[in-house]
């Protein structure tokens, strides 16, 4: 299925999970009460979230002075995508990784650590940053606070029906085994539909990252370098800061091989099966 049809399907998904459990605790007024508190938390968030990520990782920005390489590789994709020039950062963590923050293209940035642009050569490195302006052209980050937003607000109704009785039954009485199963299933069920978005946005990502180099076989490289050295190096940041994880190219905090409902990412070899299936293609 096209990743961009299946975002779609899995936020009508969410929204639909979100109505439902809304109509159960509190009817429309509930539902509603619950959407405008989620939303203005996660507003806030995604309007400061770019400068607070970055003050977390002591992100640097770099001119075309310190660091011209890189500074012209980012540039030139960013020409090529249509893309406003994004601010360029650079991280001092030892474990090779990078991401992509900002609310839209025109206050985007793209950050590398110290370990990738150590690790990879130059065409690895240049699909690493084609993958993140390709998050930045799809606003993947809004699409990830829309997600947040609703999974918020389910995970507040259902503590509501838990706390207060909300969920009742044909006469009227609070029914507490309903309201416990909601509470429980209701923000596990939003939290795996969530990862499912954040998953397709990242085969996405590596699609238009394959097609904008046309070199999918060095960024199916760089990810499987990614992958050996984040098994063997901590990045104490994303540690600390583990919801921060979701952003990385590739999961900084534990890389199990396989795909998972919880999982951020797809598993490695997923992503590189169909790198070489594109480079096929071309």
């Amino acid at each position: 299925m096209n990743n961009q049809i299946k975002t779609f399907i899995l936020l009508a998904a969410i929204v639909a999970l979100f109505m439902l459990v809304g109509g159960m605790v509190g009817g429309t007024n509930g539902m509603i009460i619950a959407l405008v508190i989620a939303g203005g938390l996660n507003f806030l968030a995604y309007w400061h979230s770019a400068d607070m990520i970055l003050r977390m990782y002591d992100a640097q920005e770099v001119s075309p002075q310190q660091a011209p390489d890189l500074y012209s590789m980012v540039l030139a994709l960013a020409k090529q995508a249509e893309l406003p020039m994004p601010r360029v950062y650079v991280i001092n963590q030892e474990q090779p990784n990078a991401f992509a923050t900002g609310r839209n293209p025109q206050h985007a940035a793209v950050v590398f650590s110290t370990g990738i642009i150590k690790l990879l050569n130059y065409d690895e490195l240049r699909g690493v940053a084609a993958h993140e302006l390709s998050h930045i052209r799809h606003r993947d980050i809004l699409i990830s606070s829309i997600s947040a937003v609703v999974a918020g607000a389910i995970a507040a109704l259902a503590n509501f029906a838990l706390f207060f009785g909300a969920v009742r039954d044909e006469d009227g009485h609070s029914n507490w085994l309903a309201a416990i199963l909601l509470a429980i299933l209701a923000p596990i069920a939003a939290s795996v539909i969530q990862m499912a978005i954040s998953r397709s946005r990242e085969y996405l990502a590596d699609e238009a990252a394959a097609y904008l180099t046309l070199q999918p076989l060095a960024l199916a490289n760089a990810l499987q370098k990614i992958e050996y050295s984040v098994n063997d190096t901590v990045m104490p940041v994303a540690k600390q800061h583990p919801a921060t994880a979701q952003m990385m190219i590739v999961n900084p905090l534990s890389n199990s091989g396989h795909d998972n409902l919880f999982s951020t990412h797809p598993s490695t070899s997923n992503r590189i099966a169909r790198l070489y299936a594109i480079n096929d293609k071309l």
